[in-house]
């Protein structure tokens, strides 16, 4: 029979708990800010910007310097290794000016997917090595909370076993070593939009990719309580001929989830995948106005669907700085609401909130 040692105190577990719970306070939600050097290029290059430091930081400083209201809307920010030793004009440090409005500090910990042996082009996630240090540097300098990000594809043959189970193990280790060093894990895996399928066979893979997360944490000994799942929303590929309505999405959505998640996970961030950012607003609201019983705080952990409209808004220009926040909280607070299923679309939102941000096989 298995034995789990005691691996965290009582006071560890109520402080991963306690920020756990912080992030996912009611209509609140995480702004993934955590893009790499690489793709904050492409992000910049579509606004005919230079990819250098300074035109990152002063981007991610607009940002993070949003009105103080902007922390009803979000209770936590992923930073980018680069991001979280960053300051502001004045020299305030981006942890301490975020910290400051009552929102957590995360960080991006994996080191981007590798090529799986004996798979089709599947991957796995690697950054397991050092991992523990890096953690406990990072909780020195800020951070309060971690994410790793796993990556599946669903084909005629994909994902495999052993794709899943793989990915599912090193989730779960990363979990288990973030915990240890005091910050809360995000675990995300992402299954990709990427092909032809249908609503039904997206929801039949989450499923089970979910199952074999929760069966690997479970058996790593995870304290739950003190997590955070960041899963794709459950949706037709991208070029699936079918449209399925917001409400059948959140019907697919919410299944899954009561199939596979643990009450004891105290929230759900869904990543956006690719959809624009109006489409990532009314699937989320649809998702928290399913009929069915939701023991999570159901939110949102957008990138691109929170910073695509303020990007085009800033276009590189000092000048701007103002519209692009204004931009950027105007879409902090739609997904507000969606995260209470109190989210009606005006229809007056601008182009860029509707255009897709779908990119195929998509990488950060």
């Amino acid at each position: 029979m298995t034995h789990q040692f005691v691996s965290l105190t009582p006071e560890q577990k109520e402080e991963l708990a306690n920020v756990a719970q912080r992030i996912v306070a009611p209509g609140k939600g995480i702004l993934a800010a955590d893009e790499s050097v690489g793709t904050m290029g492409k992000r910049l290059k579509n606004i005919n910007v230079e990819n250098t430091e300074e035109n990152r930081r002063f981007f991610r400083q607009v940002l993070f310097t949003a009105n103080s209201d902007i922390s009803d809307c979000i209770g936590g920010i992923i930073f980018f290794h680069e991001t979280l030793y960053q300051k502001t004009d004045d020299g305030t440090p981006f942890p301490q000016l975020v910290k400051d409005k009552g929102i957590a500090v995360g960080i991006k910990v994996d080191k981007g997917v590798v090529p799986l042996a004996g798979t089709d082009g599947e991957t796995v996630t690697q950054g397991l090595d050092g991992l523990s240090e890096r953690c406990a540097q990072y909780k020195k300098d800020g951070a309060e909370f971690a994410k790793w990000r796993s990556v599946l594809r669903i084909t005629d043959q994909a994902p495999s076993t052993l794709a899943i189970e793989e990915n599912a193990w090193v989730l779960a280790r990363y979990a288990s070593i973030c915990q240890q060093q005091g910050l809360v894990p995000i675990v995300e895996p992402e299954i990709l939009t990427d092909g032809s399928h249908d609503l039904q066979r997206c929801q039949y893979v989450t499923e089970k990719v979910l199952a074999a997360c929760y069966k690997a944490l479970i058996d790593h000994h995870v304290y739950l309580e003190g997590t955070l799942l960041k899963p794709n929303m459950v949706t037709a590929g991208h070029c699936c001929t079918r449209k399925f309505s917001p409400e059948e999405v959140g019907m697919a959505t919410v299944t899954a989830l009561r199939r596979t998640v643990p009450a004891a996970v105290p929230g759900i961030c869904f990543l956006s995948g690719g959809q624009s950012e109006e489409e990532a607003s009314v699937n989320l609201n649809a998702i928290n106005l399913c009929p069915l019983w939701k023991p999570w705080k159901l939110s949102f952990s957008f990138g691109r669907a929170l910073q695509a409209s303020a990007l085009i808004a800033w276009s590189g220009k000092e000048d701007n700085a103002e519209l692009a926040q204004d931009a950027y909280a105007k879409r902090a607070k739609i997904n507000s609401l969606a995260c209470k299923g109190e989210y009606s679309p005006s229809g007056d939102t601008n182009i860029a909130a509707n255009y897709s941000l779908y990119t195929e096989n998509y990488t950060y």
